[in-house]
């Protein structure tokens, strides 16, 4: 039994020898696809705003909210391109490709993102409900989607001033990953600029530039005046020297 026993160990070691790298090692590394918009410099397009925006994490699908590169076969199903991801998660691509946005617009000094924790008049909530290419037949050129809701909303409050939502699409050039990718960022960097120039048409919130309603400081002699109308009691107390 002993004999027996050693030869099937070393005979599957034998095997495993001959299969080379397919079996044994660590697996062949997936090419990461960066998806990072850039912005034209800020033009004189507006005055700034005198607020601080604070961008929330997205909310995004368990489906989509992944490293890995979505598409959309051509009967609906939801599937990923093999061996290729992201750096990051979708959720934290996309709030940092707005943060992006709003900085080179030069149109507001004070943004970032929630995590900072800094102080903020607004907050920027986003929900991203398609970030995938789409294919109308199979192993044809894909098109792209990029659609995200926003709404805007006072810190304070928690006050709803507006939402909107946008949707880009696009094609690849050709039928690989690397022009799908190169095609959402393209309709991401157009979706960023949308809500970007909406966002920046909102004035100061109410609450922080309505004038106080408390009243201005009066005098003694006023106050005293005030404390004691109607009553003949103190009316003729003398004015302090």
């Amino acid at each position: 039994m002993i004999q027996r026993r050693f030869f099937l160990v070393s005979a599957s070691a034998l095997a495993l020898a001959g299969c080379g790298k397919d079996l044994i090692g660590p697996p062949e590394a997936s090419p990461i696809y960066v998806v990072k918009p850039t912005f034209p410099a800020a033009a004189s397009g507006g005055a700034k705003v005198p607020w601080a925006l604070s961008i929330l994490h997205p909310d995004v699908s368990s489906a989509l909210d992944s490293e890995r590169v979505a598409l959309f076969q051509p009967d609906g199903t939801m599937d990923f391109y093999a061996k290729a991801t992201y750096p990051d998660r979708l959720s934290p691509i996309v709030q940092h490709a707005i943060l992006d946005g709003f900085e080179a617009s030069g149109r507001i000094d004070a943004v970032a993102t929630e995590e900072a924790a800094l102080h903020a008049d607004y907050n920027l909530s986003i929900e991203v409900k398609d970030f995938a290419a789409h294919y109308s037949t199979p192993d044809g050129i894909p098109g792209v989607t990029v659609s995200i809701t926003c709404k805007l909303t006072t810190s304070h409050g928690r006050v709803i001033v507006g939402s909107f939502s946008t949707t880009q699409t696009g094609s690849a050039s050709v039928n690989t990953v690397g022009a799908a990718v190169q095609a959402l960022q393209q309709a991401l960097a157009a979706a960023v600029k949308t809500i970007v120039d909406w966002a920046l048409t909102f004035p100061m919130p109410a609450t922080q530039n309505a004038p106080s309603t408390a009243s201005p400081g009066k005098p003694a002699e006023q106050l005293l005046h005030d404390a004691t109308r109607g009553s003949g009691k103190l009316r003729d107390v003398p004015k302090p020297q």
